[in-house]
This record gives structure tokens, sequence and C-alpha cells, in this order.
């Protein structure tokens, strides 16, 4: 027995195979390109995207023979995508979660901005897929007569998988296009008129454990059931078990994403974080508080790709310790605007408190650390709406790997920071979904499946915090416009 897990992220896919026991069997990962046609506009190929899946299926099988009994996606949420029913070619690439160029759109729906958070339980802002799919469907050379399909990156790919058959979504992947009632569970026809996006385009929603359809487009998975689909940071809060409410994780990726169940409660946040819908024990729809950092390990491959600052991610932790502290540099990495809890469209990166003995090293530092104070910002935000201390942290993601981050997490934070030893917990959590769905695991299976963890506690003095948070709490007053 075995479950495919496919986590299609914001910079690459990756495919793992899991067991009976819930222990990852293979892995295969494969990047796909950036497309950044104007300055904060951040495109995909959806075509591309699936190539990686194809990809990375057919390595897969190259080196193991198990029988898989169900497939679970994951995906990048909010990027959005609209195609020909009929062909299945694109009208235009997809437009990504991290796209600003619908800052305009969201301005012109300023005077409905209270109406848009009480039903859908988000701010307006040019994050969310509604107004991704307004500009689309107002700038793509569409024919009036074309039939069109919505969808965020997993009803595509169960779309590809499925060969057309089946047009869906979750719960999850649903509660972030801006179009969707998270009280009454259903499309809502006001914000759909609202936002000019047509309701007959729009996917059928499911719980995250659920049928949708069986694969016929890949031969080595021909015939297997697509049996868990959940948006990422949804899929990663499964996958850590916060199955209680209050329980609270947090994913360092490409941004970082802050989760905290709230079980049956739609806690309405007052400062700054967003109600969301996730997935309960047994798959079906609970609610949950989230605050969304835009920039994280983005930061790191900025400093990689565009100042050539470092070869690789893993440089990042030697060159940070080689300095004993950041010398009193910080960078708000808002190269796409702030989200939680500042949500400033207008903000943009900021390098500051530089001198002439500030070095790469110091810059370097200083990016890692920008991840630690974002994630500050939102926890003390939480703990602000729930009226309670957070004792612990759950953290996974490809930056926890980095044990200088981990420790400054713990510091900045003053809690304990616990950190799986298996890092794709998002992958995890759709593979536990799609074997909940198949009936081969139930809840308490699945919350067997503890994985190792290593737990970082603080080792700084609390006068030492203070001053390292006031000065990070300084840089964000000079990046942020309102």
């Amino acid at each position: 027995m075995a479950i495919l897990s496919i986590d299609q992220g914001t910079t690459g896919t990756t495919v793992i195979l899991v067991d009976s026991e819930g222990q990852i069997l293979a892995k295969t990962y494969h990047e796909f390109q950036q497309f950044y046609p104007q300055r904060g506009w951040v495109e995909h190929d959806p075509e591309e995207i699936w190539e990686t899946v194809v990809e990375c299926v057919g390595e897969i099988f190259e080196s193991q023979s198990e029988v898989i009994d169900a497939i679970g996606i994951t995906n990048q949420r909010e990027t959005t995508i609209i195609w020909d029913a009929e062909t299945g070619i694109p009208v235009y690439n997809a437009i990504v979660w991290q796209c600003r160029r619908t800052a305009s759109i969201c301005e012109s729906l300023e005077p409905h901005r209270n109406l848009i958070k009480d039903k859908t339980g988000l701010p307006l802002d040019a994050y969310f897929s509604g107004t991704k799919a307004q500009w689309i469907l107002n700038n793509a050379s569409i024919n009036p007569h074309q039939k069109l399909k919505f969808g965020t990156i997993d009803t595509w790919l169960i779309w590809k998988l499925t060969g057309g058959e089946v047009h869906a979504t979750d719960y999850s992947n649903a509660s972030r296009t801006m179009l969707f009632n998270i009280h009454e569970k259903t499309w809502d026809t006001e914000l759909c008129d609202l936002l000019q996006v047509p309701t007959e385009i729009l996917p059928e929603v499911k719980n995250s454990s659920d049928d949708y359809g069986v694969v016929s487009a890949i031969t080595e998975l021909k015939g297997i059931p697509i049996r868990g689909v959940a948006g990422d940071q949804q899929a990663s809060l499964y996958g850590q078990q916060c199955f209680q409410k209050g329980e609270t994780k947090n994913t360092y990726g490409t941004g970082c994403f802050i989760m905290m169940n709230t079980g049956s409660e739609a806690i309405k946040s007052e400062y700054g974080l967003i109600t969301t819908l996730a997935a309960d024990p047994d798959g079906k729809p609970c609610y949950a508080l989230e605050g969304s950092i835009f920039i994280a390990g983005a930061a790191i491959q900025w400093l990689r790709d565009e100042l050539g600052l470092i070869n690789s991610a893993a440089e990042s932790e030697a060159a940070a310790l080689s300095v004993s502290d950041n010398d009193g540099v910080y960078l708000v990495p808002a190269f796409t605007g702030l989200g939680a809890p500042h949500w400033d469209m207008e903000a943009r990166g900021l390098l500051t408190g530089l001198t002439r003995g500030s070095n790469k090293n110091h810059i370097i530092r200083a990016s890692l650390e920008a991840m630690a104070y974002q994630t500050y910002d939102v926890i003390k935000t939480l703990e602000k709406e729930i009226g309670a201390k957070i004792t612990s942290l759950a953290v996974d993601g490809g930056a926890t790997q980095n044990k200088f981050l981990m420790q400054f997490q713990a510091d900045i934070l003053q809690i304990e920071v616990q950190r799986v030893h298996c890092v794709e917990t998002t992958a995890l959590g759709a593979a536990y979904l799609a074997g909940l769905g198949m009936g081969l695991w139930d809840k308490r299976t699945i919350k067997s499946f503890a994985s190792q963890k290593t737990t970082f506690t603080p080792e700084i003095a609390q006068s030492r915090r203070d001053s390292l948070v006031g000065g990070w709490d300084a840089a964000i007053k000079q990046a942020v416009t309102k």
C-alpha cells in the first residue's frame, strides 16, 4: 500500500510516495521558471507546471514499484488560472499569489472592504484570487463564445489528471479566492458580481478528504483515485497534526505562513490576520486564523540569484554565524508589499542600518533574521486575537534546516520552537487526507504517525531580545506607507 502526494509549490513541484506507516519511500523535485513581465508582476506557465508533475511522477516510478492506492494534492494557494474548457489551453499565464498587478482593482473595491471581510474572512488585497481572475477576464484574448474554467492550481491539476472530467476544488482553496462565503460554505453570487467573475466558470467545492475522480492522463497513474486535496498551508497544518483548537504551526517556504486551528469557531480578526477554512481530523472544513508573510525563503533566493552573495541557500547559515550579530543591519523584504499584520500593498523592500563596516554577511544574516521578525509580528498578533499566550510553535519547511534561523526564532519569540525532522510536512498532509479518504487510515492512525522533533529553546536575555525587536520595529516603520 502507498499514497502518492503531489506538492505543487511556488518555485517547484515535489512528489513523494508514502507507505502504510506514514513514512516517505521516495521523493523527487523539479523547479520551473518564474516570469516577471513588469515591476511587481509574477507569473507561471501552467503547462510547465503540469510538465513538472508528469516528470516527477515518472521519476518516482523509475525508483519504486509500490502499488499506489490513492493520490493527494496540495498546492500554492491563490495562484489563478483560467483556461478554455474545450481545448484545455490557458487563456493567459497563471497569475501567482505574489503578484501585485491588481492593487488598483482592490483600490476600486475599497467601499466594499467590510463586506468582503465579513463574508470571506479576508482583507481586501491583491494577494487573493478574485481580482486576479477579473484581470485575466478583462485583459486576455478571449472569444466571447469561449467556455472557460477558473481554478487555483489544485483545480488545474485535478482537471489535467482526470482528462478534463473533474472540475473541483476543496474548501481550503476556495476560501482563498475572495469569492467564497466561509460561513455559508458556498460561492457568493454578490461577491462574484462585484468582482465580475461569472459563477458558471467556478469549480465544485468538496471536502479536503473526498472523491476527486480517477487519473486518466498519466499512464503510470491511470485509474488511481484522487482522494485528498488541500491548500499548502492547510495541508501543513494537517501534516503537523494540529487537530486541536489553539495548536499553531509555521511553514518557512517562499513565504512564511503561520496558522492556528480554531475549530468550529470562525474568529473575526481585529488585527490584520485572515480567517480561513482548514481541514478537521475527518477531512471536513474547520476554521483557522492565519498570518501570511509574502517573502521569507524568497529573500534567500534573492541573495543567490539577484545579488550573487551566496551560491546556495545552504551557505546562508555559515555566513550568518561568521559575524557576531547583525551590526544594526535590518532587511524588510517587502518585495511584493507586506502581508500580515500590516497589509500594505505599496510597501517595498528596505535595507537599513548600513555603515562602512557592514559586509555581505551582515546582509545575509539580516535576510535570515527577517523571517524570524516577521513571524514574531504575526505570533504577537495571534496572541492579541485570542487573548492568550502561545507557548510553543511547530515549524516545517525547507528553511527550518537552518539551525541559526531556528535558534534565532526561539530567541526572538522567547518560546519553544519544535522542528519536525521530516521537512515534507505539507506533502505528508495531503497524503494523510488521501489515505483518510480511501479508508486506509483513520484520524487515530494518522495521529500515531508522529515525527521526531528537535526543540529549540530561548538562549538570549530578554533585554537583548527587546533591543533587537526594537530595531526591527524601527525598520518596519520606515517601510510601511500607511
